[in-house]
Formats: structure tokens, C-alpha cells, sequence
């Protein structure tokens, strides 16, 4: 069995290159389905993995508890046939020598859960698990699939067993943790034939790569971006090459009142609320950073143009692309229905690459254009009967997720309400950036409700204690002084 330069459809590739690849996976060119490229974000979350010095700030982990071994057992078996289904899940990713880095589908790959040994004089088990594969240090191989690794470890204390599972962004996005654990879940209560048939990553990737041209990308980001020549770094943070350490995480709840508000007044202009959030957003980053114009990244779905069945396809579809929202003198009616035409403009150009957005700005690198991300996405769950008992004896401890990025907003739209997750350098704060948006989104609204012709930069982002602390506090200056002193003299004094 040889694979041959015809038989690879997305990728040019001479022989020896191909036999050289081949010669990575075991059991050979029988157990390789594919060989293709990246997609234009996998490509940026390889660059960060090399560049790394310790750690990855894309692997990223959810813990588990299971009342006994057999449902640990179970959810191992169930996750194996999600990983036969999904090519995502079988791919490793090839770069040493190459012109582009590759990556290389598995016919067949076996999850190997490990067993971890905990001391029983360190504590909590589930912390030493958490301690001891801590992305901050701990890596994962991107050579080998599955790109993911499945840790166990017997908890007495507590008389159950605890597992961490480790997954690198450079397979699953937010949206297809949801499709894995939907698929886990239909094996559990014995519906998995009743699954529509898995989509191959490689149409994303064709879609990615053959759709539209990149000089279709470059005339849309040089008309956005071209005038940019100061970049939007909000409180002077400017590292874009960060690991995730030193970072600091808070989730808050956006008030309800003020969420069904957004939602209303979104209805009223015609526009999503991911726009009203993205306008609050670009108010807090203009108030951040002295600056009218603002660019931050904003996370894509990559799932619109990514053809049939996207929405239930497992992979890396999300991508990272700047956007820029001006905060000045035009209405905050204005502003949203500004703000949503240039996101829905974005839609026909989410498959773009960041380089080449920043590329058409006027910052030249190596400055970064933007140090902040917003990530809006769609989380809303529905609970049932069916799927407790599916998930019986099994529950889930924490996830975590990281970004190079030294702030990121992930707002998660509930359904009903919305949620905020600040991800910021600890001497910022989390809480304080939560505040921010969360004042910022309240005055939104009551300017869209009460005054739609209120100029956006006039809308309040300080909460009322920090504006006391400024003015007032720090700014108490009541002394007295005799009547005939001097101001020299006072300072001498």
C-alpha cells in the first residue's frame, strides 16, 4: 500500500514528502485516511504552541468525577466511538521539514486512558490532578492522535474516581465540545445509530482555502482597517505572545433586567445582540485606551460559509479576525446599526488569516494591531430527564480555557439571559473589566430605551464606586491653610 501525489486532493505534495509523513503514523499508509492542510486559525494556534517556552495556553481541560470504575469505563467507551467517528479526532499534525505544516488523518486510533498514582499525603486528588497537568507547564504531543489525553485516578477520601481531560483547541472549538458531548451522550442511552452521518473537517478546510480569494479579503480589510495607525492596547497591555500564566478569571451574571432590555431594543433596530454587545465592548476598549477608533479581535463561528452539516462537525472552525468600532459623536442608534453591518460584512470573510488582516491596517509589525479578544457565543442548553440519566454516576468538575491574548471577554448568550467571563492580567482585575461591560451594556440600553440620539461616547462605563474613588477619594483636597502663606512657601513647607 503506497499513497500516492493523485490521491491527495487539497494538498501538492512530491513522494518523498509523502512517504515521510506516512512513515509518522503507525501501522503505516494503511492506518492514513488524508493528508491537507491547516485551517487559518490552526495555523496561529500552531505558531503559539512552538513558540511556547513552557506549557501550551491552548490545551485546555475538563475534570470529572465518577461514582464507580464502570462509569468511568463507560464514558471512555463512549468518547472512543465519538473519536472512530470524527476525523478531527484521528488527525495529528505534522510541521519538521515541511513547506506548510500538515496535517494527517488516522484511520484508526485507540484512546489510552492513563492511570495517575496520587500521594495520599498531598490533598484533594482532583487538585493534584490539576496540579500536575496544568497547561501552564504541561504539553501535549500534536504529533501523535488523538490530540487529546484522558487522565484517571482513584480518589478514597472521597470514594469515586476523578479524571481530567485534556484537549488541544487545535481540534475542538466551544461549539464542538457541545457535539461531543451530545454524540457521548446518544452512545450512553443506546442512541448512537440514530446520529446523522459525522462531517469530514476536510470540507471546512476545502471551504477555508478554495472560497474567496485573498485579494476579495484584502479590499474588505483595507477599507476597514486602512486608516488605523495607533494600536488599540487597553491599559498599555501589549504582550500578545502570553501563555496564560498571571491571568485572571471571573464570571459574572449580566442583571436580567438589563439583559431582556438588550434583547428588545435588538428586535426594535433589526440587529443581533451580539452587535449591542460588541458596541459596549468597543465603548469600554475606547475608555481603555484614550482612542475614538478602536480594533479588537472578535471570534468567528467559522461555521456559516463552512458548508453542510457545519453545525454538527467536530474541529477547529472558530477564527480570530480584528474588527474596528468607532466610539465618537454619531448615536448610539447609529452606532449599533453601524457596528452590526460591519460584523454581518465579516460573515463573508471569517476564513480569512489574521496576518493578513493586520497586514491591510497601518500599525506594521511586529506591534500587534489589538491585545483584546471578544468571543460572543451560544451556550444555551436545554436539561432533561433523558440526558440525567444518560450522564448518571458522571459529573463534571470544572473546564478550563485560556488565550495568548492578555484580555479576553467570553460572552455567553444564555438563551434567555447572558453571562460574562473576563480573562485579564491579575494587576487589572477580572471583576473590574466585568464591571466595566456590565455598566457599559446597562447605559446602552438606557440611552437606546430613554435617548437613542445620545452620543456614544457619553455613555458611563465606571461603576459609581471607582468614579467616587477617582473624584473624590483620591482627589479630597479640603485642607487649610494660614491666609498669608504662600504657595512657594507651602511647598517648601
Amino acid at each position: 500500500v503506497q499513497i500516492t501525489p493523485d490521491m491527495l486532493t487539497l494538498v501538492a505534495l512530491d513522494q518523498p514528502t509523502i512517504d515521510r509523513i506516512v512513515a509518522t503514523v503507525p501501522g503505516g499508509a494503511r492506518n492514513v485516511q488524508d493528508i491537507y492542510p491547516l485551517a487559518p486559525l490552526q495555523e496561529g494556534i500552531l505558531y503559539h504552541h512552538l513558540a511556547a517556552e513552557q506549557g501550551d495556553p491552548y490545551v485546555l481541560q475538563s475534570q470529572f468525577a465518577f461514582d464507580t470504575l464502570e462509569r468511568f469505563e463507560a464514558f471512555v467507551e463512549a468518547l472512543q466511538v465519538v473519536i472512530d467517528r470524527h476525523d478531527i479526532l484521528r488527525t495529528s499534525v505534522v510541521w519538521e521539514g515541511l513547506d506548510e505544516p500538515l496535517q494527517v488523518v488516522w484511520r484508526q486510533v485507540r484512546l489510552e486512558p492513563q492511570r495517575f498514582e496520587p500521594e495520599a499525603t498531598a490533598g484533594d486528588v482532583a487538585t493534584q490532578l490539576a496540579t500536575r497537568f496544568d497547561a501552564r507547564h504541561y504539553r501535549l504531543d500534536l504529533r501523535r492522535a488523538p490530540m487529546l489525553q484522558l487522565v484517571h485516578a482513584r480518589d478514597e477520601v472521597q470514594d469515586r474516581w476523578v479524571a481530567i481531560l485534556l484537549f488541544h483547541h487545535m481540534a475542538l472549538d466551544h461549539t464542538a465540545l457541545e457535539v461531543v458531548q451530545h454524540e457521548m451522550q446518544a452512545h450512553l442511552m443506546g442512541e448512537a445509530a440514530q446520529l446523522a452521518e459525522a462531517v469530514p473537517y476536510r470540507n471546512y478546510v476545502a471551504q477555508a482555502r478554495l472560497g474567496m480569494s485573498e485579494q476579495e479579503h484584502e479590499v474588505f480589510f483595507r477599507q476597514m482597517l486602512g486608516g488605523i495607525e495607533e494600536p488599540t492596547l487597553p491599559f498599555g497591555l501589549a504582550q500578545v505572545q502570553g501563555d496564560g500564566r498571571g491571568i485572571e478569571e471571573v464570571t459574572v451574571a449580566v442583571d436580567d433586567a438589563v439583559g431582556r432590555g438588550l434583547r428588545s431594543q435588538a428586535r426594535r433596530l433589526g440587529v443581533s445582540a451580539a452587535s449591542l454587545i460588541h458596541l459596549a465592548w468597543a465603548r469600554v476598549m475606547a475608555l481603555a485606551c484614550g482612542q475614538e477608533h478602536v480594533v479588537f479581535g472578535t471570534v468567528l463561528m467559522g461555521r456559516m460559509q463552512g458548508g453542510d452539516g457545519a453545525d454538527r462537525a467536530l474541529g477547529m472552525f472558530i477564527n480570530t479576525l480584528p474588527i474596528c468600532v468607532s466610539v465618537g459623536e454619531q448615536s448610539v442608534d447609529e452606532a449599533v446599526k453601524a457596528t452590526h453591518a460591519r460584523l454581518t460584512g465579516m460573515l463573508a470573510h471569517e476564513h480569512a488569516s489574521l496576518a493578513l488582516a493586520q497586514r491591510c491596517s497601518g500599525v506594521a509589525a511586529p506591534t500587534p494591531l489589538f491585545s483584546a479578544l471578544l468571543n460572543y457565543r451560544h451556550s444555551a442548553t436545554q436539561v432533561t430527564e433523558a440526558l440525567l440519566s444518560a450522564w448518571s454516576g458522571m459529573q463534571m468538575l470544572s473546564s478550563e480555557e485560556r488565550t495568548n491574548y492578555p484580555l479576553t471577554m467570553n460572552v455567553d448568550d444564555l438563551g434567555d439571559g447572558f453571562s460574562l467571563t473576563a480573562l485579564v492580567e491579575s494587576r487589572i482585575g477580572a471583576q473590574r473589566i466585568c464591571d466595566y461591560l456590565q455598566v457599559a451594556l446597562r447605559s446602552l440600553f438606557e440611552a437606546l430605551e430613554q435617548a437613542p440620539q445620545t452620543p456614544v461616547q457619553s455613555l458611563p462605563v465606571l461603576p459609581q464606586a471607582e468614579r467616587r474613588q477617582l473624584l473624590e477619594t483620591w482627589n479630597a483636597s479640603s485642607a487649610t491653610y494660614p491666609h498669608d502663606a504662600l504657595i512657594h512657601g507651602q511647598v517648601e513647607a
